[in-house]
C-alpha cells in the first residue's frame, strides 16, 4: 500500500553501521561502504584508511591536488569494475551550501562516497478555471536512472563551476526548451532533502524548488533526450498517482508532495500532516 509518507520513508531509509565517515581535512564530506573503504586501501599515497573512517592524506592540501588524486582513482575503479563509467561532469565536495569546495569528483562517483549534492526541479504549472494542472515529463526508457518514471517538468544535478541561477537556465532550455527569459520567472520556493541508500552507496541530496506558472499555451519540448514525452495533468490526478504508485522518479514524489502542501491541497486535518512536512527537510 503507498501513500504520500511512503515515498518520504522510501527517500531516508539508511544504515550508517554499514559505512565509514569520509574526511577531507578536519571535515566529514560523506560515507565509505566498509568494502570500498577497504578496496581504497590500495591507494595508500591517497587515502588514510583507518577501521572507523577514510581520510585523504594531508599531504593533498589544495583543490587541485585532491582533485587530481581522486580524479587518478577513479580511473582505476573504472577499470577494475567498481564503477561502472564516469560521467564526465564534475560536482563539488562541501561542507555545505555556499562554502567553498575541498576539491571536485565526478558525478558518477558521488553516491559511492556519500558526497552530498545538489539539484534543482522546477514544477511548472498551469492555472485555469477548474483549478490547477502541473506539467509532467515522462523520462526516455534509456536513462540509467529511473527510465520511464514519471519526472519534474525540469530537474538536474548541480554540478562544479556554475551558479545556481545558470544551472537553472541550462536545464530548462535542455529539458523544456524553455527561453532564458521563461527559466528565470521560475520563483524559489525552497529546498527539499532526503538521506537515501542505494546499491552504489548514500545520498544526502538537498534539491532546491521552483514554482513556474506558464500560460494555457505554453508546450514544452525536450532537447537532449531525457524526456519521451510531456503531459499536463489536473492536480487531483497528480496527487493520485503520487499516493497510489512508484510511477514517479523517487525524489520527484517529495518535490510534489511539498507543492500540494504549499498550495494548500494538503491540509493540516490530514492525519499525516505534519509527518509529511518535517519529512520533506531532514538534516544530513
Amino acid at each position: 500500500m503507498t501513500s504520500y509518507l511512503h515515498h518520504i520513508s522510501a527517500c531516508n531509509t539508511h544504515d550508517l553501521t554499514g559505512f565509514r565517515p569520509f574526511r577531507v581535512a578536519e571535515d566529514r564530506v560523506g560515507w565509505v561502504r566498509h568494502a570500498l573503504a577497504d578496496h581504497l586501501a590500495r591507494f595508500g599515497d591517497v587515502f588514510d584508511v583507518r577501521p572507523d573512517m577514510v581520510s585523504l592524506r594531508e599531504t593533498l592540501d589544495t583543490f587541485e591536488s585532491r582533485s587530481e588524486a581522486m580524479a587518478r582513482v577513479l580511473d582505476a575503479l573504472v577499470a577494475d569494475g567498481t564503477i561502472q563509467r564516469l560521467r564526465r561532469e564534475a560536482y563539488p565536495v562541501v561542507t555545505a551550501w555556499g562554502a567553498e569546495p575541498l576539491l571536485k569528483i565526478d558525478r558518477s562517483a558521488v553516491a559511492f562516497f556519500g558526497i552530498r549534492s545538489f539539484g534543482l526541479h522546477v514544477n511548472g504549472f498551469v492555472r485555469r478555471p477548474d483549478g490547477l494542472h502541473l506539467w509532467i515529463g515522462k523520462r526516455a526508457t534509456d536513462r540509467r536512472i529511473a527510465p520511464g518514471k514519471l519526472d519534474n517538468l525540469v530537474a538536474g544535478g548541480q554540478p562544479y563551476g556554475l551558479s545556481l541561477d545558470e544551472n537553472l537556465v541550462k536545464e530548462a532550455e535542455e529539458e523544456a526548451g524553455l527561453s532564458a527569459g521563461l527559466a528565470r520567472r521560475a520563483v524559489p520556493v525552497g529546498a527539499v532533502s532526503y538521506l537515501m541508500e542505494t546499491e552504489a552507496g548514500l545520498k544526502p541530496d538537498t534539491l532546491f524548488v521552483y514554482d513556474l506558472e506558464v500560460a494555457e499555451d505554453f508546450k514544452p519540448r525536450n532537447t537532449d533526450g531525457e524526456v519521451e514525452e510531456f503531459m499536463l495533468w489536473p492536480l487531483d490526478q497528480v496527487a493520485a498517482r503520487v499516493r497510489e504508485s512508484d510511477d514517479f522518479k523517487f525524489n520527484v514524489n517529495l518535490v510534489i508532495i511539498d507543492f500540494l502542501v504549499r498550495h494548500g491541497y494538503l491540509k493540516p486535518e490530514q492525519p499525516d500532516y505534519l509527518d509529511l512536512v518535517m519529512g520533506l527537510r531532514r538534516p544530513l
